[in-house]
């Protein structure tokens, strides 16, 4: 009879010791090479932004980069796809309010 084993224990992967980065100042654990939105939805957080108009949440959509619903604010830098940027210990995201230009509006 086969021995249950994770997929870790089957490749023999010995990944690298957990981090601490922070979401709208709670601290979330990431996993070295994860993105900042794999990092957010393991910790249960769906949404990130909100849309310039309405407010309504958004989040990843393609995971790939190709469409900009997971914008995000990292390390005060607006305007960053989550699903794109690597997450490192120490990291600080924010949600990000519609353009993330704030400091902007008039």
């Amino acid at each position: 009879m086969a021995r249950d084993r994770s997929p870790a224990e089957l490749v023999g992967a010995a990944p690298d010791t957990a981090f601490e980065i922070t979401f709208d100042g709670r601290p979330i654990t990431a996993l070295p090479g994860q993105s900042v939105a794999a990092a957010l939805w393991a910790a249960g957080i769906l949404a990130w932004r909100t849309t310039r108009s309405g407010g309504r949440p958004r989040g990843a959509f393609c995971g790939i980069g190709h469409c900009f619903d997971c914008l995000a604010t990292v390390n005060g830098q607006p305007n960053r796809r989550a699903c794109l940027v690597p997450a490192h210990p120490g990291d600080t995201v924010t949600t990000q309010e519609g353009h993330g230009h704030a400091e902007l509006a008039v």
